[in-house]
């Protein structure tokens, strides 16, 4: 993960901390990014480790999707492709998967998905 995008991140996460959504504390960081030594990324893909999984997950059911996702994304740059089919076949199985560009806008998608604020998903 890019340093821009860890960061974005980190803010989504700290923000995640405070922000009293019930059940958030059931989300999580899904550590696929950076670089790795072909060692260790033999043994994440051993694990299951697959490519193209976004960044953060809620697995909670909401307003009919059975779970959150967000890939973020540092501004100006696009989902890599093993992304972009990760995140359909989230959505035809049912989840919000979604891209963000800054903490900002995931925690509106989260609030949205809460039904704290009106945000209409497409």
């Amino acid at each position: 993960m890019r340093d821009v995008e860890h960061a974005m991140q980190a803010a989504f996460v700290r923000w995640t901390s405070v922000c009293r959504i019930p059940e958030i504390e059931l989300s999580h960081a899904v550590p696929n990014g950076g670089q790795r030594s072909k060692a260790t990324a033999g043994r994440l893909k051993a694990e299951g480790v697959k490519p193209g999984v976004p960044d953060w997950q809620w697995p909670v059911a909401r307003g009919g999707y059975i779970g959150l996702a967000i890939e973020f994304k540092s501004p100006g740059e696009g989902p890599t492709k093993e992304q972009r089919d990760r995140i359909n076949a989230l959505q035809m199985a049912g989840w919000l998967a979604v891209l963000c560009w800054d903490w900002e806008a995931a925690s509106r998608v989260v609030k949205g998905y809460a039904g704290m604020i009106k945000l209409e998903f497409s």
